[in-house]
């Protein structure tokens, strides 16, 4: 072999796999997959050395572990700069030639590695590598080692130093080729990057029952037994190569969490199904940073609504870890819990006492249960969205798009003990006969609405529900989960010069950790002890000293009102940049909720196209915007230059064409089950 040259097999391989961990180390034949790999790389008879890359963790040590038992050389580098990885590796082994192949195909063949080195030698290319019509799995590319050099030293783009080859094929800077299979086989998948994907491959290993099978024998196995093939038949090619990590860990997720999450709202498909991040390494600011690094500016949901702080806001964490150094839980009680009740009872004279919780959903449950306790009926009237409880989704048992009005339509009582049909009624918000109606039945022990969500309430409603609510008996209960503290430092029907007997807050309280609280009068909280309402975790210290924390930075920073004014700025631009483009669109909600339909297209295939132009311009948005005293003028500067193109581009396009500029699927609007 003195009269060619030097040809190095770098193999790249980690333990860090989103979808499927630890992948490279499953067992086939008795042997790690890796292994096995490397074995029948072994056979090439144009290769002089085969050399393992891995990063230099401690978590993949067990791959160099690996390497060094199956007597190749083992390179440490970069986990993230892959192709500098590959470069210092060829390097240090003197490589004129280098091979490159991904540990998650383990079917690569020798003779196939041969071919390509024969073909760039030859023909003097820099850059040759397999084509499509091979199986996704039969992956062979090889380049020059000048050539690697040289992309090593000007690529710049993250997916050009992830991805090794990206910059030799797209660059138009080298000589490349493709060789193609004589069948082509390219909707076969032979490839491991999903758990069906390793069904597979030891389908295959355990049909030859050996490691010395060709390209040519799986391509006739593919034939004579197509069946053994079709697990991975629904993963698209490349796949893993085109998604990025919270996508992967996304598909992952779907396997072992019903829904996939715990939040709806926080679904990918909610907001641009296969290219949404999905899952976040930190956030700071406005600023969230994806699972591969990518920081995307946050002008969407700020954490569902619960950050109005800003991400990471320095004096709720400090006093959070406070809390860590000197222990969270006890058997005693938090002394912060009295404090944190006393302040909310101060900013609300109407009210006398508080009860703690920590999620939403479980403090509009308790605000139920006194409800129903001191009024002595069962049958709640409501309006607005007051979480995923039984007492709520009741209603879809009489009509089953009875709460499709209430913010999120499609959600099912399927688990709902149907002996609960009748117990909550839906009353539509500005309509104080349809609430009237309701009351009339005699049975309703409480009202429990949202003072205000995506319309102001007109003249006399809220005065009106609380004479309705008094007239017949029933328990008023603000639900201010999602309003509250986001004009006011208090709750919304503070500025609206109405009391209520309850009110429930959530979202804003913590600053983004877990705390929510139920206040009322006297008369009615005290019949709490009538009924049992306890948990463990109610009483841990986290919640209520970030909350502590929380609100004295409110009133400090002035954050409500300075929220309300952000929003009704932005408000006024969407108002505006949709006037200068000619698209008609309908604004909505509290300022510093703030959203936007677009009317004149489809609303969701409107939606799902601005959520991926700005996300192509590291924005995380979409068509609404929970304001954050994080979000300074020059970011919403940024952002709204953004959005003015995307106006005018959804503008100038026909309605029924603009779906065909969606890289995907149409997001959802509402709740449905995900497979």
């Amino acid at each position: 072999m003195s009269d060619q040259p030097r040809v190095v097999v770098i193999v790249q391989a980690r333990l860090g796999s989103i979808r499927l961990p630890g992948k490279v180390l499953a067992p086939v034949l008795d042997r790690p997959l890796l292994a096995n790999l490397l074995a029948r790389l072994g056979r090439a008879s144009r290769i002089d050395q085969v050399v393992l890359a891995v990063p230099d963790t401690p978590a993949n040590d067990p791959l160099a572990d690996l390497g060094t038992a199956e007597s190749v050389t083992v390179f440490r580098g970069s986990e993230l700069d892959v192709l500098d990885r590959y470069h210092q590796a060829a390097s240090e082994s003197a490589a004129e030639i280098v091979v490159r192949i991904t540990g998650d195909c383990p079917l690569v063949d020798p003779s196939l590695v041969d071919t390509l080195v024969g073909r760039l030698i030859t023909s003097e290319l820099d850059y040759v590598h397999t084509g499509e019509g091979f199986p996704d799995g039969f992956d062979v590319e090889v380049c020059t080692f000048d050539s690697l050099a040289t992309a090593a030293a000007r690529a710049v783009d993250r997916a050009d130093r992830e991805h090794v080859t990206r910059f030799l094929r797209t660059s138009g800077q080298f000589r490349c080729e493709t060789i193609e299979s004589q069948v082509d086989l390219g909707h076969e998948r032979v490839t491991v990057d999903e758990p069906e994907d390793l069904e597979v491959i030891k389908a295959v290993f355990e049909t030859f029952g050996h490691n010395e099978f060709t390209f040519d024998d799986v391509a006739a196995l593919m034939g004579r037994n197509p069946r053994l093939f079709g697990a991975n038949r629904g993963v698209r090619r490349n796949d893993g190569a085109a998604t990025n990590s919270g996508q992967k860990l996304w598909q992952r997720a779907k396997h072992v969490i019903p829904g996939g999450n715990m939040l709806l709202s926080k679904r990918s498909e909610m907001h641009l199904p296969g290219r949404w991040p999905t899952y976040f390494s930190r956030a700071q600011g406005c600023t969230v940073w994806d699972l591969d690094g990518q920081p995307f500016t946050d002008v969407g949901l700020m954490g569902v609504g619960t950050n109005i702080l800003g991400y990471a806001h320095p004096k709720v964490d400090e006093a959070v870890r406070r809390v860590v150094d000197t222990g969270n839980l006890s058997t005693l009680n938090c002394p912060e819990e009295v404090e944190l009740a006393e302040r909310l009872v101060a900013l609300h004279p109407w009210s006398d006492m508080a009860r703690l919780t920590r999620a939403g959903g479980e403090a509009c449950a308790v605000a139920t249960r006194i409800a129903r306790a001191a009024s002595g009926r069962d049958v709640i009237a409501f309006c607005g969205y007051h979480g995923w409880h039984d007492w709520f989704l009741a209603t879809s048992l009489d009509e089953g798009s009875a709460l499709d009005a209430h913010l999120l339509p499609g959600l099912e009582p399927a688990g709902v003990p149907r002996r609960l049909a009748g117990s909550a009624v839906p009353f539509e918000y500005n309509d104080l006969q349809s609430l009237e109606k309701v009351l009339a039945g005699g049975d309703v022990g409480a009202v429990f609405m949202e003072v205000q969500r995506l319309t102001e309430p007109m003249p006399g409603f809220l005065e009106g529900v609380r004479a309705l609510a008094t007239r017949y008996g029933a328990v008023l209960v603000f639900d201010e989960c999602t309003s509250g503290f986001r004009k006011n430092l208090g709750g919304l029907h503070l500025v609206k010069g109405v009391d209520p007997d309850i009110a429930v807050f959530g979202k804003t309280l913590g600053n983004g950790y877990a705390i929510n609280a139920v206040i009322g009068r006297r008369e009615v909280m005290e019949h709490a002890q009538d009924s049992f309402i306890s948990s463990t975790f109610w009483t841990e210290r986290i919640g209520p000293a970030a909350a502590l924390a929380t609100l004295k930075v409110m009133r400090s920073e002035d954050a409500p009102a300075r929220i309300d004014a952000i929003g009704r700025e932005v408000q006024g631009c969407w108002a505006e940049l949709a006037r200068s483009a000619g698209l008609e669109i309908h604004v909505q909600g509290i300022p510093a909720l703030a959203s936007f339909q677009v009317t004149s297209h489809e609303a969701l295939v409107a939606k799902t196209y601005i959520t991926q132009e700005l996300l192509e311009k590291g924005y995380l948005g979409g068509t609404l915007l929970y304001a954050s005293i994080a979000h300074e003028p020059s970011i919403l500067d940024g952002y709204l230059d953004v959005l003015g193109p995307v106006f005018d581009r959804v503008a100038s396009t026909p309605a029924e064409d603009l779906v065909t500029m969606i890289n995907g699927q149409v997001c959802d609007g509402g709740f449905r089950r995900l497979v």
